[in-house]
């Protein structure tokens, strides 16, 4: 199995290779060179493994020589032994067609645990046997800043440094991440928003001896390692409730485009999944861009949903390229011209393309905090910010007609992680877990710089650099 860049100007790699990278050298990101196939029966099959090995399966056909089944059999087992319950990505039914998979059991919370924890692994064992060191940077809206410290804090082979916007975490997700004192870990609180952040992150990978010097690589959903890992639950959802070969629709709360994409590589594969839901908040490109066509950043509007407040999704490119049929020099032009003009305009062709696959809906602050409500009123369950996006969004899907039959709405943050929204809506705070109790009570560590890749470069050497 080789990876290759969108953007077409470098050699491909392989698995271990895209894994240590992130980012390719050009500044595209790496693709499988083609798509694994798996049949709907062995699709059912290993759906309906325990989630570890059924994980270990799938990420053996990308993984393809770099390492053994028998190696990611370990590090699957090891990775979802952390999570508090035993089915890992449990459904829960809501209604006749429609359930909701539960991705926050890991040990942060939130659906970016099933990528981090196997990564972290995936690192370690990669570096000891290249005898290498890595510092791997992430650009994080709330969850994959603490997803990834949790996952590489251990690591002997790993540094960690991650960017967050200054004041637009929740206090929980600030602290999940700067109350972890280890020497291998640096938290950095960035002056501006999210896409500053994001966008120090590419400057950074853009400068080669920046890289050389502390052996950048990246944890963001630019890591294709990462989409491949949140592929699985795709397929451990569909096996619970499709009978026969029955195409069921996802739909995914999402800023970033990985989880969604992730999703729709699980349909490349031959999982049958009829429609991917983008449910977008406030800050509405995505929906924007598949509704009408217009990839044009505004400014981002703070939101009770903090890992959804992105103007830029880094994983659109991927979509892009496949839309365009893998035309390396089509992108390429399309994206430089996105960065010269600070926006685009999606070719009619494209744009068909990517609603053959795509619907797309934005749903408000208000009706966020209305969705909190309504569900909590009718099941008393609780439920986070960002799962209330994609549950408003699946109904009016429904009741559009944009969707039809099964529905699974993915459910990405606990509650607790979001308490001050959760209370507006229903009255009641969620409590953090056990192991979580003393969260505020635990001593803080972390630097300031503005949104200046320089200033950035400088706090990273001087702890990280040869």
């Amino acid at each position: 199995m080789k990876y290759i860049s969108t953007r077409g100007g470098c050699s491909a790699v392989d698995f271990e290779g895209a894994l240590l990278a992130g980012l390719a050298p050009d500044g595209g990101l790496y693709m499988p060179e083609s798509w694994p196939q798996i049949s709907p029966q062995d699709a059912r099959r290993i759906g309906q493994l325990p989630y570890a090995q059924a994980a270990a399966e799938i990420l053996s056909l990308f993984a393809g020589e770099s390492f053994t089944i028998d190696e990611l059999s370990t590090m699957a087992a090891d990775a979802y032994g952390t999570f508090t319950d035993d089915r890992v990505a449990p459904l829960v039914k809501l209604g006749p067609e429609d359930w909701m998979l539960e991705l926050f059991h890991g040990p942060t919370l939130a659906f970016k645990d099933f990528a981090m924890q196997i990564l972290g692994r995936l690192f370690d064992a990669a570096l000891e046997r290249s005898d290498r060191r890595l510092t791997i940077i992430a650009a994080t809206s709330g969850d994959t800043g603490s997803a990834a410290i949790e996952a590489l804090k251990s690591c002997a082979r790993v540094n960690v440094v991650v960017l967050h916007p200054e004041g637009r975490v929740s206090a929980v997700q600030q602290r999940m991440m700067t109350s972890v004192i280890a020497p291998n870990v640096m938290n950095i609180a960035i002056k501006g928003s999210f896409d500053d952040c994001q966008a120090i992150v590419k400057t950074l990978f853009a400068d080669d001896a920046f890289v050389r010097d502390v052996r950048l690589s990246g944890v963001n959903s630019i890591n294709w390692a990462r989409l491949a890992a949140q592929t699985v639950y795709y397929f451990t959802a569909w096996a619970q409730i499709a009978d026969g070969d029955e195409a069921v629709n996802f739909v995914v709360p999402t800023g970033n485009f990985g989880d969604v994409f992730a999703g729709y590589a699980a349909k490349r594969m031959g999982l049958p999944i009829a429609k991917l839901g983008v449910a977008a908040n406030a800050n509405d490109i995505l929906h924007r861009a598949i509704a009408h066509g217009d990839y044009t950043p505004s400014s981002v509007k703070p939101t009770a949903s903090p890992s959804m407040d992105i103007q830029v999704a880094s994983n659109f490119e991927r979509l892009l390229f496949e839309a365009k049929n893998r035309d390396a020099n089509a992108l390429r032009e399309t994206m430089e011209s996105f960065a010269n003009n600070k926006g685009m305009k999606i070719d009619e062709e494209t744009l068909a393309a990517i609603r053959e696959d795509f619907v797309s809906d934005a749903v408000s602050m208000e009706e966020t905090l209305s969705e909190i409500a309504r569900h909590h009123k009718e099941t008393g369950a609780l439920i986070d910010p960002h799962t209330a996006v994609g549950r408003a969004a699946a109904i009016r899907f429904r009741e559009s007609g944009a969707l039809s039959g099964k529905i699974v709405t993915l459910s990405t943050a606990h509650p607790a992680k979001f308490p001050e929204a959760v209370k507006d809506a229903t009255g009641e705070t969620p409590a953090l877990p056990d192991f979580y109790a003393d969260l505020f009570d635990r001593p803080e560590k972390m630097e300031y710089a503005l949104a200046e890749p320089q200033a950035v470069k400088t706090l990273i050497s001087d702890a990280f650099a040869n």
